[in-house]
């Protein structure tokens, strides 16, 4: 059985089939005569006979079925079998017997645990793709500003690590801050994508488009990375800067919280000084020079927001957040949107749903609404039939209209008695499935004009045309000229610091699948949405319940 095991490369040492090829003559010939089983392999087998024969006493005859030892299966099978158990089992089935310790050496195993749970597609023993080598992709890919031959010296040494190594040292150890993220960064917040990207751990912070680009992909930067350095050594290195990785540390403090700190923050500063810093900051966050903002106010908050944020030196805590859960009787599918929000640029929204609410907390916030806040809440009861478009125009029809439907909902809500919070809406109660409202007493259909036609059920409907009335400021104004239909809404407005924070009324507009908008009636603005288009993994709430109280722990931080 040894020897066979031998030859199929499931020896008795690591990296077997190429040491015994460096055997002489007579190591390989000693290592040949080594007996087929070992002692707790015969004390299995002949426990596994006598209960056999046990067996066979109480049996009626010679005719029950020969019983075969899971010891008796060739090494290549046994191979199969424990690919194919979780990765965390491994280590119980290596204390079973010397044979089984000797198979979950095979690195074929571990290979296959690394792919099926977390994706790790690369080859250690290929590391060739289409004709370039992995180290210079991965040289681009993080910093294209680093020559690839200063970038591979610090690399590590591929051909001598192992998958067993990758899964337990670097996949399974890191295993729990896989996800997104929020960066505890004051009001600002952001979100963070930790991902496993070839024999990397990567941690990308994504960043909206442009301004007022709102349709625009995501853009994204790597904050730090962990990879083996060393055998059974994982190194952590922080990504900020632009002179390339250097030295970081990373403490998991419990399961949904972890923090970065730089141990080389000179590696931050830039030759031309804080002026040099603050250009380069610029010129990525907005894509633009301080001389092509004419706006006075906008040049103050985007001066704050860099000197508030370049204090951290990616030092940083982090918790984690949850994707909505769906619910097939959902408006549109929930998820993650970029909107606008005026001088403050894009910002980074979770649109979700709760019965008979939607609701938009940011992810990514400004100093008068922080990161975490309910931004917009949508209440799916109240649908508005909007008028024809030359009417739309007038911003006082459209005023009288919302504020119709406002005036029935604060009267609903005084009679319904229901619990209200510190700003006088309905507080957030679990998630449940979507609920018409309940017939009212004495209305006929058709009574009440705008207010009989804001009681429609849900329903998706034919498109109708869209204009913004006239007077109200758009950052983007390249929005959908048809919508599918509007709801009655509020948005949250504050002062500067989030001080006097209050609800105020607003239309939601549902263009598409992957676009919404708010109209903000006291403030005469426009917001547009549209969806993130990106896969994220590890990033699922475990149940509506965990996912509320995310929400809560992320707006409580903030309050």
């Amino acid at each position: 059985m040894a020897v066979c095991a031998r030859l199929c490369g499931v020896g008795p040492s690591r990296g077997c089939r190429r040491r015994q090829q460096r055997r002489g003559p007579a190591e390989t010939a000693a290592a040949d005569s080594e007996p087929d089983t070992d002692p707790e392999e015969e004390r299995i087998e002949a426990g596994a006979a006598a209960l056999s024969g046990a067996g066979g006493g109480r049996s009626a005859g010679p005719s029950s079925p020969p019983r075969c030892s899971l010891l008796e299966l060739p090494p290549e099978l046994l191979v199969e079998i424990f690919g194919s158990l979780p990765g965390t089992d491994l280590p119980s089935l290596a204390q079973v017997c010397t044979k089984f310790r000797r198979i979950l050496h095979t690195d074929t195993i571990w290979r296959r645990r690394c792919r099926e749970e977390y994706g790790v597609c690369e080859n250690l023993r290929k590391l060739e793709i289409t004709g370039v080598s992995c180290r210079d992709v991965y040289a681009k890919r993080i910093n294209p500003r680093v020559k690839s031959g200063r970038f591979m010296k610090i690399l590590p040494d591929y051909e001598h690590m192992e998958y067993r190594d990758v899964y337990t040292c670097l996949l399974h150890r890191y295993r729990h801050i896989l996800g997104l993220w929020q960066p505890d960064i004051g009001p600002y917040g952001g979100l963070l994508n930790v991902v496993v990207d070839g024999f990397f751990i990567i941690g990308w912070m994504y960043l909206p488009p442009h301004d007022p680009h709102v349709d625009d992909p995501m853009r994204f930067k790597p904050l730090f990375r962990i990879h083996l350095m060393e055998r059974k050594s994982a190194t952590v290195e922080c990504m900020y800067g632009h002179r390339g990785p250097h030295n970081g540390h990373i403490q998991i403090m419990k399961k949904d919280e972890f923090s970065t700190k730089c141990n080389q923050t000179d590696h931050h500063r830039m030759s031309g000084g804080r002026q040099e810093e603050f250009r380069t900051w610029l010129r990525e966050e907005w894509g633009r020079t301080l001389e092509d903002i004419f706006h006075e106010h906008m040049q103050e908050l985007i001066l704050m927001k860099f000197i508030y944020t370049s204090q951290y030196d990616n030092c940083l805590t982090y918790r984690r957040i949850y994707l909505p859960p769906s619910h097939p009787d959902d408006l549109i599918r929930p998820g993650l949107f970029k909107g606008t929000y005026g001088s403050h640029g894009l910002e980074i929204v979770m649109l979700s749903f709760h019965g008979k609410h939607a609701r938009g907390t940011k992810i990514t916030g400004d100093p008068n609404i922080p990161a975490g806040q309910q931004t917009v809440e949508i209440d799916l009861r109240y649908r508005i039939q909007l008028p024809d478009v030359e009417s739309l125009r007038d911003f006082s029809e459209l005023s009288r209209i919302v504020l119709e439907v406002g005036e029935q909902v604060r009267q609903e809500q005084q009679q319904e008695g229901g619990p209200e919070d510190s700003e006088g809406e309905p507080r957030p109660g679990p998630v449940q499935p979507h609920a018409e409202p309940p017939a009212e007493q004495g209305r006929e259909p058709g009574d009440g004009g705008a207010l009989a036609a804001a009681e429609q059920p849900v329903q998706s409907g034919q498109g109708q045309p869209f204009v913004l009335p006239v007077g109200v400021s758009s950052r983007n104004e390249d929005y959908p000229r048809t919508c599918r239909m509007c709801f009655y809404g509020t948005g949250l407005i504050a002062g500067h610091g989030f001080t006097s924070p209050e609800r105020t009324p607003g239309v939601f507009v549902l263009f598409d699948e992957d676009r919404f908008g708010f109209i903000w009636l006291e403030l005469k603005s426009f917001s547009l949405y549209s969806r993130i288009q990106a896969t994220f993994r590890n990033a699922d709430s475990p149940s509506p319940q965990a996912f509320e109280e995310m929400l809560k722990n992320i707006q409580s931080l903030t309050s």
